[in-house]
């Protein structure tokens, strides 16, 4: 059985991606790691190049700024990953550059991946989701966060990036998959406020026009941490590679957590206490076959 990571990513240092620690939670169990480089205006490809491993193999590319619809450049960017991975792979364990592994899960999806390696009606594996916010002592759950997501494929040529890459299909079709006992811990929202006021003007600009973002994300724009909806003391512990990371977080984060629940409507109030109770997510959007 064979391994490949993959991911995408541009101007990680301007952005403060975490890259680097991304790619290397999931290093140990892979065979090769393709990383689609796009063209940076910073030390993005040095910073890749730096990784010290045999394994990653780089793919220099040019992001297409003018589709500005539905993020669909994110999907295109990991589509050319996705491609240039060796053709004798088995399986394709993508993670995004905000994401990261728990050491302590690489066991669980290996041996996930070597128990339905023959079976021709799986084809790709789901995660958990852990959803960080704020600080690293904080996760955001809520019907606004998706619980699972696809993260691994088993290759076929039929397989692409959906979207805006937050997940994959096969020939168009949802894909059929395990729910295995694995996290993605997600730290795109962990940032001081000004990261996240850069964060967001940088994501939106890929999913809106300019008179949107105008409007919406103007230059005197401040995130004020308000779109989490609830919030929760981390209990667990951190994938080891984020260890200097959380070390160095130095920024104050509080919220008012009567404020951030006025925030939702009876309505979803009502839809998340269904769910807090039975497990259930009414409605909930699945963009995969559960098995």
């Amino acid at each position: 059985m064979k391994i490949a990571g993959f991911t995408f990513i541009r101007n990680a240092v301007k952005n403060d991606y975490a890259i680097v620690e991304a790619i290397t939670s999931i290093l140990p169990i892979c065979d090769e790691f393709v990383v689609a480089v796009g063209a940076s205006e910073d030390e993005t490809l040095a910073l890749i190049q730096s990784i010290p491993s045999d394994k990653i193999k780089i793919v220099e590319t040019v992001w297409d700024d003018t589709k500005r619809e539905g993020g669909a450049t994110f999907a295109l960017e990991t589509d050319k990953a996705l491609q240039a991975i060796s053709k004798d792979i088995d399986w394709a364990f993508y993670i995004q550059g905000d994401e990261c592994v728990h050491e302590d899960d690489l066991p669980i999806v290996k041996s996930a991946m070597e128990a339905n390696l023959s079976d021709e009606n799986v084809e790709g594996l789901l995660f958990h989701y852990r959803h960080f916010y704020g600080s690293y002592q904080h996760v955001a759950i809520s019907r606004r966060w998706y619980r699972r997501e696809i993260r691994v494929v088993k290759m076929h040529p039929g397989v692409h990036s959906y979207k805006d890459a937050q997940g994959f299909r096969k020939d168009g079709n949802k894909m059929k998959v395990k729910l295995i006992p694995a996290y993605i811990n997600h730290y795109g929202w962990v940032k001081p406020p000004e990261g996240l006021n850069n964060k967001v003007r940088n994501f939106t600009q890929f999913y809106h026009d300019d008179a949107w973002l105008a409007e919406n994300v103007p230059a005197d724009y401040q995130f004020d941490y308000g779109n989490a909806e609830r919030l929760f003391r981390f209990e667990g512990t951190h994938p080891a590679v984020m260890a200097d990371r959380v070390a160095r977080s130095n920024w104050p984060f509080y919220f008012d957590p009567v404020e951030l629940e006025k925030k939702m409507s009876l309505r979803r109030k009502i839809l998340q206490k269904i769910e807090d109770l039975t497990g259930y997510r009414v409605g909930e959007y699945k963009n995969y076959r559960l098995l």
